[in-house]
């Protein structure tokens, strides 16, 4: 491609613009904030799922192993510290904000207080039901990140002769994406754990090192995975095909679709701090799990846009250079 050949080509979607159009298009239906706004409700004023019984039962056997497993007494006793610290914390209904594709919530990782309408209830897992729940959770959040999802993308599409992808098929392409994301997820980051723990070991300045190169060199793996639910939802393409279009556009638009998507994370977690703000126990958390449901609602209408126009934006600067490449030669 030579300078007069780029010089032709339309300007590629602003990202600006994207997240603008999102923002309007979820204001006019605020509506589409529902199921997050729901989702936050249940999570602020609902039941607890611990697991900290259940952790208390298992605690002296645990311990015993580790004692004739030969571990030092303090490295015992820090982790438990740990432990014990963090599995009160810990809300079994979290699992139902599924990734990549799930229901947007606002986590409160809290111990247990009191919300505006007194102590919440406390539900324990026992061992025999763990799993259970676990199972439960992750596949009714796949069914509702999948609603989820394409009520938004069909707003996206609303201006366009777009026919939204069926609820069956919508929901069956989820729970492939969920499914083949966590082997995807366990196949590159555990490696990638274990090197950087070996490098860890010799020379922390070379593991820093090694660090920023993969923060740098992950926006391969991240922008392509992170419009890799688009495809299903805006093209009705199947996860196989979606993936492989969504690469194809990595390869296009990296510069771009890269600082869309870091852009996206920066206000989504920028935001969700000042969302946190009010404790559990005033009423004040309703403005931000409000702020919050419309916030990462309007974000993922913005993806959807995004993804819709630099598609079509691509695929006329793939044309046009096709038409302009015979009177170059």
């Amino acid at each position: 491609m030579d300078v007069s050949q780029k010089e032709n080509l339309p300007p590629p979607p602003g990202i600006i613009n994207s997240i603008k159009v999102g923002f309007d298009l979820i204001a006019t239906n605020i509506t589409a904030i529902l199921l997050p706004l729901l989702l936050n409700l249940f999570l602020w004023l609902g039941p607890r799922l611990r697991m900290d019984a259940l952790f208390s039962l298992v605690k002296a056997d645990v311990l015993s192993i580790w004692k004739s497993g030969g571990i030092p007494a303090e490295d015992i006793q820090r982790a438990m510290s740990v432990y014990e610290s963090t599995i009160p914390r810990i809300n079994l209904f979290w699992i139902f904000h599924t990734i990549p594709i799930g229901i947007s919530s606002l986590f409160l990782p809290q111990e247990v207080s009191a919300t505006p309408l007194g102590n919440p209830a406390i539900w324990q897992v026992s061992a025999s039901s763990l799993l259970g729940w676990i199972f439960f959770l992750t596949f009714f959040g796949w069914i509702g990140g999948g609603l989820y999802f394409r009520s938004v993308a069909w707003l996206a599409m609303s201006n366009t002769d777009f026919h939204p992808l069926s609820i069956s098929r919508a929901i069956v392409q989820t729970i492939l994406i969920s499914v083949f994301w966590g082997i995807l997820t366990v196949f590159i980051g555990m490696p990638v754990f274990f090197v950087l723990a070996v490098v860890l070991q010799f020379n922390t300045f070379i593991a820093n090192l090694l660090v920023l190169f993969l923060s740098l060199a992950s926006m391969w793996v991240i922008v392509p995975l992170f419009f890799w639910p688009h495809g299903v939802f805006i093209k009705q393409q199947n996860f196989i095909a979606s993936i492989l279009s969504s690469v194809q556009m990595m390869r296009f638009t990296l510069p771009t679709s890269s600082l869309f998507v870091l852009t996206v994370f920066l206000l989504t977690f920028g935001l969700n701090f000042l969302w946190s703000i009010p404790p559990e126990s005033s009423w004040m958390t309703l403005f931000g799990i409000f702020g919050h449901s419309f916030v990462a609602t309007s974000l993922l209408a913005s993806s959807f846009i995004y993804y819709r126009d630099m598609n079509i934006w691509l695929q006329g600067a793939i044309e046009r250079l096709k038409l302009n490449s015979p009177k170059q030669a």
